[in-house]
């Protein structure tokens, strides 16, 4: 195996067709012929001596061998830009978020700033840690609880109320305008299971909500609720931004908050993110 003939444009290419599954898209996002993006995949896959890719004439998907290559280079990959765009006059930390930023970060952003001189891109991911895990953010803002199996670093920013949605037609708690917490265990929950932060798991194991349906994108979720398949939960500031008109809210008492995390690697993280993680410390007010 002779490694040298590996350039950074082979991982590039590799990475968008893993990410897109469609040589077509991922050629246009990377602005190369489609031609050209086949015949350096073509090279990786000689030059390592195992299939990345199994294609068919309508899909792609990763082999065995891809999805490692994959799991094991898109942190590494995104780190190693991220350095490289670091070295220059305008260093950038990409924050990771999913639905929604918290307001309280645009305090805690602009200290950062102040206090590094450095820029803060903003970085959407549909992703359980907004895609620090795959590089794609180099710190991030999480919802809930964090994986037990993630290797980072946490610390509680704050927590929200949650909040409940019906379908605006809905028969479930006609005339209401607010419900407890317990009363939920008796309708059907419809549930994000990606970036979502309310399960079934939350009530006692004698008395749990049904499950009506998933979604696997707040998009999905906040739609399959408002098709009336059951009720949905979120973070009150997060439905406080997104307003449905097939949706109607209701208020809930003695539901439990979700914490907000901060996560950044636990190895091998940005020097940025080390700084956003102390700024994030101080005492504000």
């Amino acid at each position: 195996m002779d490694l040298s003939r590996v350039e950074l444009r082979h991982l590039r290419g590799f990475l968008a067709v893993a990410e897109e599954l469609n040589f077509t898209h991922a050629a246009a996002r990377l602005r190369i012929g489609q031609p050209a993006l086949t015949r350096t995949v073509r090279t990786l896959e000689e030059t390592l001596g195992a299939p990345l890719l199994a294609r068919t004439t309508r899909t792609v998907e990763l082999t065995v061998a891809g999805r490692k290559l994959y799991d094991d280079l898109a942190p590494l990959l995104a780190r190693l830009e991220s350095a490289l765009c670091g070295t220059g006059r305008d260093a950038l930390l990409r924050l990771g978020f999913t639905s929604q930023l918290p307001a309280a970060c645009a305090a805690l952003t602009t200290a950062f700033e102040r206090s590094t001189g450095a820029g803060v891109r903003l970085v959407r991911k549909d992703a359980p840690l907004a895609g620090l895990d795959t590089g794609a953010c180099d710190i991030a803002v999480v919802r809930g609880e964090i994986p037990a199996e993630a290797s980072v670093h946490s610390r509680v920013l704050l927590h929200e109320p949650r909040t409940a949605v019906v379908a605006r037609d809905s028969a479930l708690f006609p005339g209401r305008r607010v419900v407890d917490w317990a009363e939920l265990a008796d309708v059907p929950l419809v549930v994000n299971t990606v970036t979502g932060t309310t399960r079934p798991d939350l009530w006692p194991r004698d008395r749990r909500p049904e499950l009506a349906c998933t979604a696997d994108n707040f998009d999905e979720w906040l739609e399959a609720v408002a098709a009336g398949h059951g009720v949905g939960i979120a973070p009150e500031p997060v439905m406080l931004r997104h307003h449905h008109p097939g949706l109607r809210r209701l208020r809930l008492k003695n539901a439990p908050d979700v914490p907000v995390h901060l996560v950044m690697p636990a190895r091998h993280g940005h020097p940025l993110a080390d700084r956003y993680f102390e700024v994030s410390e101080l005492p504000t007010g």
